[in-house]
């Protein structure tokens, strides 16, 4: 494999939150050191384009109003909890969100998964049909939405690529889902809150969000660790920051999470928001 081979695979890797650097050197048979300089290169130079990046207001990406933001976190549709509608119109109608974030796991797509799938679940074309009513009526309540790459999300992509199938033979989100193009995927976002407080929002790189908050020094938002629902903060002699575990929005009774009946830790539903540049969390109440 070339170093241009891996080092693509490594970041493809890296962005889907779920495995670790140095398990990424040992899958693509790299040396841990120069697999981790590399990434550590290339994250910190995405993070300095995208702070520059603030400061100039392009024609094709309008200033968002980041003054109430509402996230939203591992649906995992068709699996996902049965209020979870009206749970969104609830909070859309207390907190008249001026900006919309989906943190990734829209979709389950679990019969497309790396992992064995049980036969006893939809198949994947089955899985589509049933989440794309489901889609519909949350694209009604939200036409506009930044919604980021994740590893049940990317999981059409990762499948092609891994049976060596371009991305030029593949429709996109859009087409799948059957949403306008308000709808926008995003590897992450850093965010400037009207304080100007910077939020970096990803996936999640770790189920203590606190960690990345502190490796990127500005707050942080996450979803994919379904047990974490929380806020902490820490502060530096400069400024004070914030990081959040966005909890998810799954039906824990369905099925498909069978595997949770032995944990001791269960998903926690409900998701979080920002608003005039506090964090805010709000539970399912069950």
């Amino acid at each position: 494999m070339s170093n241009n081979e891996w080092q693509q695979e490594a970041v493809l890797l890296a962005n889907t939150g779920v495995m670790s650097w140095r398990d990424i050197s040992i899958q693509l048979d790299v040396a841990k050191s120069t697999c981790s300089d590399y990434l550590r290169k290339y994250f910190m130079t995405k993070e300095a384009a995208a702070k520059d990046s603030f400061n100039d207001i392009k024609k094709d990406n309008p200033v968002h109003d980041n003054s109430r933001i509402l996230f939203i976190s591992d649906m995992h549709i068709p699996y996902h909890h049965p209020n979870m509608i009206p749970f969104l119109k609830m909070l859309k109608e207390r907190y008249n969100p001026t900006r919309i974030i989906c943190l990734g796991d829209e979709l389950d797509k679990h019969a497309l998964s790396f992992h064995d799938s049980d036969p006893d679940l939809m198949s994947a074309g089955d899985e589509l049909r049933a989440a794309l009513p489901v889609i519909a009526e949350l694209h009604e309540l939200f036409p506009v939405m930044d919604l980021i790459d994740s590893n049940h999300g990317s999981m059409v992509f990762r499948k092609a690529k891994h049976h060596g199938i371009p991305r030029h033979y593949l429709k996109s989100y859009n087409d799948v889902l059957q949403v306008g193009s308000g709808w926008k995927w995003s590897h992450d976002l850093t965010l400037t809150l009207p304080n100007g407080h910077k939020v970096f929002v990803h996936h999640g790189k770790s189920a203590e969000a606190i960690k990345t908050s502190q490796a990127m020094s500005m707050s942080h938002v996450c979803g994919h660790f379904h047990e974490s629902f929380g806020v902490k903060f820490w502060a530096n002699p400069h400024d004070l920051f914030f990081a959040i575990n966005s909890g998810c929005l799954i039906h824990d009774d369905n099925y498909a999470y069978s595997y949770n009946n032995t944990n001791l830790k269960r998903p926690i539903i409900g998701t979080s928001l920002i608003i005039d540049g506090v964090p805010v969390l709000e539970a399912m109440s069950l």
